[in-house]
């Protein structure tokens, strides 16, 4: 199956690029990546133009003008630009490991999304990993985490390279498998199905409310944190507001009231409005 990796960004190029070296390495390379870019200057175009050559992998910039935090419209885009029947989505502030498209790739469920996690990385650690500790993979070694101030405690866990004990510490999580942005995949259809990601939702919650429709569906998360594990670098989130945060957990809480499937505004209602608005741009 062909596999769309769908990458949201915003003026973060120096976190990019590192993050782009981390899929350059991947032990399965037949993948595409769009990149969400949600209104990025000139610096990150220039950054996405060199990895093309630098790196030889095959990118997509889907961007639109900064006219504040409009997350889920770009990923909208993307998503209707992707050209994989497998979208993957994760951030342009996580690293993957080297096994990460492989593992999702190996997991694809027709009736189920893969629900996968981040270990953060302080602000110190952050700016210290550099380009060739990601292709080396020592980024991802916990001894050399450790040796740097890194203290997951059990989370370490999550970097074993072991493939028999990953699938076990994944069935014994605790944690309920739920849709997260930054390590996530489902079939394209699926989430045309659902009509992608809701346009009236902000910051906080938006990648929960998409699983929330998955799961009336009737498609189910799949615990995957400890087998395709990826590494969070540190930034700052000056866009998050409480009032917008409030907002979304209303229409989260509507949703699993009323067991909705479709976002009242998505890619649909996008598409319709596009002709009164700026078009898709690569």
């Amino acid at each position: 199956m062909d596999v769309s990796v769908i990458l949201t960004t915003f003026n973060q190029p120096e976190a990019l690029e590192k993050v782009l070296w981390g899929y350059a390495v991947q032990t399965d390379p037949t993948f595409e990546i769009v990149i969400a870019d949600d209104g990025s200057g000139p610096d990150t175009e220039a950054l996405i133009e060199r990895m093309r050559k630098e790196a030889g992998l095959d990118l997509r910039h889907v961007w639109h003008e900064d006219r504040g935090f409009r997350k889920t419209e770009i990923l909208n885009r993307a998503i209707l630009a992707a050209s994989g029947a497998y979208l993957l989505f994760s951030d342009g502030d996580c690293v993957p490991r080297d096994d990460f498209v492989q593992r999702h790739r190996t997991l694809a469920n027709p009736s189920r999304f893969l629900s996968g996690g981040y270990l953060k990385l302080s602000e110190e650690l952050s700016g210290g990993v550099t380009v060739e500790d990601i292709r080396s993979q020592r980024a991802f070694d916990r001894a050399w985490l450790k040796r740097r101030g890194w203290r997951p405690g059990r989370r370490g866990l999550r970097l074993s390279r072991s493939a028999p004990r990953a699938p076990t510490l994944d069935a014994l999580s605790p944690t309920r498998p739920t849709w997260n942005g930054h390590n996530a995949s489902v079939w394209k259809e699926t989430i045309l199905e659902v009509n992608g990601f809701d346009l009236d939702m902000g910051y906080g919650g938006l990648d929960r409310a998409l699983g929330e429709r998955l799961e009336n569906l009737g498609v189910r998360g799949l615990q995957i944190r400890h087998r395709a594990p990826c590494l969070h670098l540190h930034h700052p989130r000056p866009y998050r507001s409480p009032e917008v945060v409030r907002r979304n957990r209303e229409i989260r809480h509507r949703i699993r009231r009323n067991r909705e499937v479709r976002a009242r505004s998505g890619i649909t209602e996008m598409l319709e409005l596009d002709g009164q608005g700026e078009g898709l741009h690569e």
